[in-house]
C-alpha cells in the first residue's frame, strides 16, 4: 500500500507542476488558452493572476515532493499537510471558480490522502 500511496502522491505533485506550467508560462499561448477556455484578450488581462495561482500550485507540488523524499515521520506528516491543502484548494476552487476543479484537483488529492493514511 505504501507504493500505491507514493505513486498517488507523485501523480498529484506532477498534476500541480503541470498546472504551474500552464498558469505561469503558457497562459497566453495556445495550450494555456485551451486549458482555461479564454480568448487572447481575457488571457492577457488575467495573466498576472494566473501566474500567482501557478506559483501557489508550484508550492503544493514542492511540498508533496518534499513529503516523498523526507524520512518519516516528517515525510508522512508533510504529505498529509500538503494533500489537505490540495483538497481545500480544490473544494474552494470548485465553489468559487469552476466545479470541474473538484474532480480535477480535490478528488486526486483525497484519493492520495486516503492511500497515505491507510499506508501509514
Amino acid at each position: 500500500m505504501e507504493i500505491l500511496a507514493n505513486v498517488l502522491v507523485a501523480l498529484v505533485a506532477l498534476l500541480h507542476a503541470y498546472i504551474l506550467v500552464m498558469e505561469m508560462f503558457l497562459w497566453q499561448k495556445k495550450p494555456g488558452m485551451g486549458f482555461h477556455g479564454f480568448d487572447a484578450e481575457m488571457a492577457r488581462r488575467t495573466a498576472p493572476m494566473a501566474a500567482n495561482q501557478g506559483l501557489y500550485n508550484g508550492f503544493l507540488a514542492a511540498g508533496l515532493v518534499w513529503g516523498l523524499i523526507a524520512g518519516d515521520p516528517t515525510g508522512y506528516r508533510v504529505q498529509i499537510f500538503f494533500l489537505a491543502c490540495v483538497i481545500v484548494a480544490g473544494v474552494y476552487g470548485a465553489a468559487t471558480a469552476n466545479r470541474r476543479i473538484l474532480v480535477a484537483q480535490a478528488l486526486p488529492g483525497a484519493l492520495a490522502l486516503a492511500a497515505v493514511l491507510v499506508a501509514g
